[in-house]
Formats: structure tokens, C-alpha cells, sequence
């Protein structure tokens, strides 16, 4: 089977944009030209001068299956992945079961081939039930075919524990992914403690709870050779650490999110609980930190931390509701419209966070356009403007806090391994040449 993109545009490697045509044979990139029309082809995709990219790499989200289907399922959360240009996503591991034994492993692959639209990739905990009691078999986890090893909601509370894990880990090749938290200072936060904690009489969350961890962790990274991966980074102490860090040499990346880098604690108005995620929207001079972070290769790249939860959970406001909110259909048109458009980064920064980077991270073969390689592509539409509508929303979570938000750059097709997993039929026209 043969697909025929006509009629797009790519990125240059350094700047710019240019016309271009690109052939699939079954799941590979076979030809990329400016010109492609003497080819032959089953079927043939006009495009229509969008742009096209490779397919974007989420390294943290949560699928909720299985355990959680209420909020969301592996088929669902890839369908909402799909839509916002994901070929690849990688599933955390607070399910129930969770994954930290053969059994429950291999029971969520087969899952997974089974529902998933496009690539998922799962982690595996640290610890046994993420209780923090018993580590796992980091060994044969890794053998199976485990993504990375993390306690995602949690933090690892103890040196030992967390020194022991890495040490194993290190030995196997594998990453240590944390979720950086000290419960002993958390004070059962449900916002950062801070201006909008006072405003609105609820308890607060000290930056110091995440960043300290971080200080511990990033040394025990040192001393035993371990990638050591930080999720969701939210403070300007966490950025600091991690910037001297990878100074001395610690293989030490992290992640930032699209509501921490367009968001602050002045953005939540009210008691509600579509604005509580963990790590909390911090102060101004956090978020101005995390995009200069971003920009200086402190952050290595952009993940959504999609967190799926059901309406009447959401509604109970910020102290009863659990933490999380979901990103994967909005993440691209966010970030275009309130970074790139603004002139704070560039296209070609944004593309290489959500592709480029976070493969190169974690060594996988994917996030790039390049013949004889996996045809994994997102097109986007950078001129079409747009209202986002959490009701319209694939994923079974509406949990967000940018309902109504006016966007541009929304993908309108994606292709996972060759395969059209999401299009928007009202602009490509897709025609088929077999036995014309």
C-alpha cells in the first residue's frame, strides 16, 4: 500500500518553510521531494499547503486503564491522542492493577494491542502497588519491554529506597522518571502556597516540597550513573538545580507542561478545580523561569501530563477533587498560539520539543521526518483559527482550564506507522487510484 501526501509544506532544518511531497510504502517514509507526482500510488492525500511534521511524542500521560475507565480508556486517550497529532504517547502507571509484576504487564500489552490507535509505551512503577514499601524487578520489567521505571503521584520518600532503584536501574539501562515531591512538607496543599492560597483561604504547597527532592535526587543520579528524568518541573528553584546539575555533568533531563509554561497562580480566579493539577500552577516568576529554562536546554522538552477525570469528580472543588487536567487535544494549538505566534519561541523550538527531543531523551527511532524511516506524521493547519470546546474533546476527560480559549494550529491529520489514525474529512480530500 501506497499513500501519496501531495501539496504540503515542511519545516527547513534551519529556517523557513518549503513546498514538498512525501510517499508512504506500508509504514515507512519511502520518498520526501518538493515533487512526487510521477510516482505511483494506491491512494493520494491534497494536503492543501499545511504543514507537515513529524509525529509528536508525548513522554507523560495517563490512560487510567486499566482500573479507571470511568475517566479513561486506552482506546479513548489514544483516540484524543490521535486528534492532537500524537503517534507516540507513554502511559504512567497508577492503574489498577498496576504494572509491577509479569502478570499485570503482560495482561496491559495485550491490552494495548488490542485498543490502542496509536503507539503507547508503558512505564512500570518503582515500587510495588506505588506504595513505597518493596521495589519492583526492574530487571525483567526491563526485559519485557517497559518504557521507563516511575512512581508518577507520588514521590520516592526515602534516600535509600530511591539510591537502591537507580542503582538497579543503572545496571539494566533503564531511566528513572520522578514525580519530585516530599510529602513531609506538602502541608495537604491544593495550591501553591502563595498569593492565590491566601486570597482563597485554601492550604498551599511550598515550592520547596518539589525542589528538594530534586537536590536529593539529582545526586544519587550522580553517584550511580542512572538517567534520572524529572516530570513536570513548576519551580524556579527546581530549574536551578537542574541547570547546575547538568553542569557538573549528571545525566539528569526534565519535562515542563503546557499549563505550567502559559499559566500562573493569577490565573485561577475562582474555587475551581478544573485549575488543580500537582505540581500546582506556581507564581509569575516560576513560569517565566520554566520558558527561560526551556529555551537555555535546562528543560528539555514539552509533555502534557494528560490527566483524565471524571465531571462530578472535578466538581467538588479544590479540596475534594483530585489533582489533573487533560492536554492532549489542546497542547499544540496552546503552545503555537501563545508562544510561537507571540514571538517567544519559534516554530521550529516547539516542533523539536514535542518530536525531536524527547525521543533523543529516551533513544527512541521516532520524531523525525526522514525517508526510510517510520511513517509516523501530524499536518497541521497554522491558519485556521478556533474556539476549544471541551465538549467536543475524543478523550472521556473535559477536566480543563482552557474551555473557550481561542486557538490556532490545530492538527487535521495524523498518521501512526502509515495508518490515517485521525483526519478532519472536511479538508483533505482522499483519493484512490487502485484500478483507475
Amino acid at each position: 500500500m501506497k499513500t501519496r501526501l501531495k501539496n504540503a509544506k515542511r519545516l527547513l532544518e534551519t529556517s523557513g518553510i518549503e513546498a514538498c511531497e512525501v510517499l508512504i510504502n506500508n509504514n515507512i517514509i519511502e520518498k520526501i521531494d518538493r515533487d512526487l507526482s510521477a510516482e505511483q500510488a494506491d491512494e493520494i492525500i491534497d494536503l492543501k499547503g499545511n504543514l507537515i511534521l513529524p509525529g509528536f511524542i508525548d513522554v507523560h500521560i495517563h490512560l487510567r486503564e486499566p482500573g479507571g475507565e470511568h475517566k479513561e480508556t486506552i482506546k479513548t486517550g489514544t483516540e484524543a491522542a490521535a486528534r492532537g497529532g500524537f503517534t507516540t504517547v507513554c502511559a504512567m502507571p497508577n492503574t489498577n492493577p498496576v504494572p509491577d509484576n509479569e502478570a499485570s504487564v503482560h495482561a496491559l500489552f495485550a491490552k494495548i494491542n488490542e485498543d490502542a490507535v496509536i503507539r503507547v509505551l508503558p512505564y512500570a512503577a518503582i515500587t510495588k502497588g506505588l506504595k513505597g514499601e518493596e521495589r519492583t524487578d526492574i530487571k525483567t520489567l526491563t526485559e519485557m519491554g517497559m518504557f521507563a521505571f516511575t512512581d508518577d503521584g507520588v514521590g520516592i520518600q526515602t534516600a535509600d529506597f530511591m539510591l537502591a532503584a537507580m542503582k538497579e536501574a543503572s545496571a539494566c539501562g533503564a531511566s528513572i522518571v520522578a514525580h519530585c515531591e516530599d510529602n513531609s512538607i506538602v502541608y495537604n496543599g491544593v495550591v501553591h502556597d502563595g498569593e492565590v492560597s491566601n486570597r482563597l483561604n485554601l492550604p498551599g504547597i511550598p515550592s520547596l516540597s518539589e525542589s528538594v527532592q530534586i537536590a536529593r535526587d539529582v545526586l544519587l543520579a550522580e553517584a550511580t550513573g542512572c538517567h534520572y528524568h524529572v516530570c513536570h518541573v513548576s519551580t524556579k528553584e527546581s530549574v536551578r538545580i537542574i541547570r547546575d546539575a547538568k553542569r557538573a555533568g549528571i545525566n539528569v533531563t526534565a519535562e515542563v507542561t503546557p499549563h505550567h509554561l502559559l499559566m500562573n497562580e493569577g490565573s485561577i480566579m475562582t474555587d475551581d478545580a478544573n485549575y488543580k493539577m500537582n505540581p500546582p500552577l506556581r507564581a509569575a516568576e516560576d513560569q517565566q523561569a520554566l520558558l527561560a529554562g526551556l529555551l537555555d536546554g535546562t528543560i528539555d522538552f514539552i509533555a502534557t501530563d494528560h490527566a483524565p477525570h471524571a465531571a462530578d469528580e472535578k466538581e467538588k472543588g479544590f479540596l475534594h477533587a483530585p489533582f489533573g487536567i487533560v492536554g492532549l487535544e489542546t497542547a499544540f494549538p496552546l503552545l503555537y498560539t501563545y508562544l510561537v505566534k507571540q514571538e517567544k519561541v519559534t516554530l521550529h523550538q516547539l516542533v523539536e520539543w514535542i518530536t525531536v527531543k524527547p525521543a533523543k531523551v529516551f533513544n527512541l527511532p521516532y520524531g523525525v521526518l526522514e525517508e526510510n524511516r517510520v511513517a509516523d506524521i501530524t499536518v497541521v493547519n497554522l491558519e485556521r483559527e478556533s474556539i476549544i470546546q471541551k465538549e467536543n474533546f475524543l478523550s472521556k476527560g473535559k477536566n480543563t482550564p482552557f474551555d473557550r480559549w481561542k486557538v490556532a494550529g490545530s492538527p487535521v491529520l495524523t498518521i501512526s506507522e502509515g495508518n490515517v489514525v485521525y483526519i478532519n474529512e472536511e479538508d483533505f480530500h482522499v483519493q484512490t487510484t487502485i484500478g483507475s
